[in-house]
């Protein structure tokens, strides 16, 4: 049976994108605390998303999601505010959702999905701002640091 229209896109270069986590570097985001995995970023929605792996006793700072976030949790816990995830937990956090520190229980790898920026602070001031142009910089560094490693060996 025919459709009843035609469904095929109108940009013929469509494609889907994969990335085989195994084949790109760790990026060390806290000397021996904490690694970030670019998987994928959308240049188009500003969503972006990364494997982290933080060891025991890590401590995310304080931060403002300025859009929804989702966490899945693959091995150890996490305490985000006043529950304790572990692996197999699923984590959705809603646009504007402001918390304290985020703390590795123990060695911990989880992904991560953000739908656009992450806003750091502390008391007095903000500390960081996290969203899709600065994880693409992270991957394109960590892509050319990797690169010229390559080619001194």
């Amino acid at each position: 049976m025919a459709l009843p229209q035609d469904i095929r896109p109108l940009n013929g270069e469509l494609a889907d994108s994969i990335t085989r986590s195994s084949e790109i570097p760790w990026i060390e985001t806290k000397p021996g605390m904490a690694w970030t995995k670019v998987l994928w970023v959308g240049q188009e929605s500003g969503r972006w998303a990364v494997l982290l792996k933080w060891k025991k006793g890590y401590v995310a700072p304080p931060h403002k999601h300025l859009s929804a976030a989702f966490a899945f949790v693959l091995s150890g816990k996490l305490q985000v505010r006043n529950t304790t995830y572990g692996a197999g937990d699923f984590l959705h956090e809603t646009n504007g959702m402001v918390h304290g520190a985020t703390k590795a229980l123990e060695d911990t790898e989880y992904l991560f999905f953000c739908d656009g920026p992450v806003l750091f602070f502390d008391k007095d001031n903000f500390t960081g701002y996290r969203g899709w142009e600065q994880v693409l910089q992270m991957q394109q560094q960590a892509q050319h640091k990797q690169a010229a490693q390559a080619a001194a060996e």
